[in-house]
């Protein structure tokens, strides 16, 4: 259902792979709520998903972008803001890759390599971001930008790896960059903290299966769907949160603020 909450609004949404994406169900309710956006992902990433069917739905272009790259970042946002025919008002950061996971490297004998990619793919690649929106103002007043997290960045996960620490920096950058574009242009930016979610990146980590099992049980209202995000990105994305900045926001059902729950407990049982 649509109440037009995007109506006359522009952005650029990252990371639509395939269905299972969350940027992808991004995607479509901001079309159903009006918005126009580009869509964008790495050339290699866009490659392996279905992208084009999703343009196709939304009436969107793509623009090939590898978000590591300030030069490709420039030019995504050289081309949308003339693509779009205005500013920005939204745009969403779904990035996340470990090479260390995909290795199955113990996060004590990580590669640094692989480490620092993580570090660039999933977090620094945020900054670069607004830093390149920032240079070419591309971004208007109260604009909102979106990160997804997760709260392995203040709680161990182990399997999780060294995303964990990506996603701390991820929500430090969103603090410091949210304060500077806030005083510069009123621009919002905030993460949001999901329940874990079945997604292509999701279901590389390892026990994820056990793991999604474990958070239902532990989410007094269970895990919130892709869907369920997309819907709080679009509230994120509207005027109707114009004064929520540098946050990062749990969209995880209770799961953050539960110690235990009885079903859990009774897994335990007669042990």
């Amino acid at each position: 259902m649509s109440n037009n909450l995007l109506k006359g609004k522009k952005g650029i949404i990252f990371g639509a792979l395939n269905d299972q994406s969350i940027a992808w169900k991004v995607a479509e309710r901001c079309h159903e709520e009006g918005a126009e956006f580009v869509l964008t992902n790495a050339p290699i990433a866009m490659r392996m998903g279905e992208i084009n069917g999703l343009a196709e739905k939304t009436k969107s272009k793509i623009i090939p972008a590898d978000a590591t790259n300030t030069e490709d970042l420039e030019n995504l946002i050289t081309q949308s803001t003339e693509i779009l025919g205005n500013k920005l008002d939204f745009v969403l950061h779904s990035i996340g890759m470990s090479p260390n996971v995909r290795k199955g490297k113990h996060y004590t004998e990580s590669n640094y390599q692989f480490y620092n990619q993580t570090m660039d793919v999933s977090a620094i690649s945020l900054h670069k971001t607004l830093a390149a929106l920032y240079k070419h103002d591309a971004l208007n007043e109260w604009a909102s930008v979106v990160a997804l997290t997760y709260i392995a960045a203040q709680r161990i996960f182990p399997d999780y790896n060294d995303m964990a620490d990506a996603k701390s920096l991820l929500e430090s950058i969103t603090r410091s960059f949210g304060y500077h574009y806030g005083i510069k242009n009123k621009v919002r930016i905030n993460t949001i903290s999901q329940s874990p979610t079945v997604t292509t990146a999701g279901q590389g980590i390892k026990g994820f299966t056990e793991f999604i099992n474990f958070s239902e049980q532990m989410s007094p209202l269970g895990n919130a769907p892709a869907v369920a995000c997309a819907d709080y990105c679009i509230s994120m994305f509207s005027d109707l949160t114009r004064y929520v900045t540098m946050q990062n926001l749990f969209h995880d059902g209770g799961f953050s603020n539960t110690g235990v729950t009885q079903q859990v407990i009774e897994k335990f049982g007669g042990q």
